[in-house]
């Protein structure tokens, strides 16, 4: 008997990241309605990361992440979460026109986990949807060796789409979501043969 799941590609992982910590946030019930999304799509295996069940401190390790010896259970585990994922896509809150501080804090603990990933963002706010958050986000993104895409949701004036059931999305959120999950795909299948 032959073994035919040895020609089968494995499966690519795709991270969504609730980036708020705050008390009050509304991120977990956009992040829940996308990583549903993301299921039905089929193109990943989903991990749902909430960045306040994580956990991580104030950044206090005390050599540069690019060494990856971490002293803390809680970079311990963040590395390990983070090295597992082919993508990514961060739920993302505008904040003074900028992303939480919880996201940036985040991303600095770590290094060499972030490289050849691609990234999209699924960021809510007032008039502008989160749109400078992204903006804002995407060259750090970069210095990690990270792919931000062009393609992501932006959810405008977002309390008007969260109802008793969660987040009810429209078509625009759809279409837009769908773009950016084909994307994803695209380049986690391309970018994860450059990754040791």
């Amino acid at each position: 008997m032959t073994d035919t799941t040895k020609d089968l590609p494995m499966a690519l992982t795709l991270n969504v990241v609730t980036t708020s910590t705050r008390p009050g946030r509304k991120g977990p019930v956009i992040a829940e309605w996308f990583a549903g999304f993301a299921r039905e799509h089929g193109g990943f295996e989903v991990v749902a990361v909430d960045l306040k069940e994580v956990g991580l401190p104030l950044f206090d390790e005390p050599e540069h992440p690019a060494r990856q010896q971490y002293q803390h259970d809680h970079t311990k585990r963040w590395a390990a979460l983070t090295d597992k994922a082919d993508a990514f896509v961060f739920v993302l809150p505008e904040y003074n026109y900028n992303p939480p501080p919880s996201f940036f804090n985040a991303v600095d603990y770590l290094s060499r986990e972030w490289n050849y990933k691609p990234v999209g963002f699924a960021s809510y706010g007032g008039v502008s949807g989160g749109i400078r958050a992204v903006q804002a986000a995407k060259p750090l993104m970069t210095t990690v060796k990270a792919m931000p895409i062009p393609e992501s949701l932006a959810v405008q004036t977002f309390t008007r789409y969260i109802g008793e059931k969660g987040f009810e999305p429209q078509e625009f959120h759809l279409s837009s979501s769908k773009a950016m999950l084909d994307e994803l795909l695209k380049w986690a299948g391309a970018l994860k043969s450059l990754r040791p």
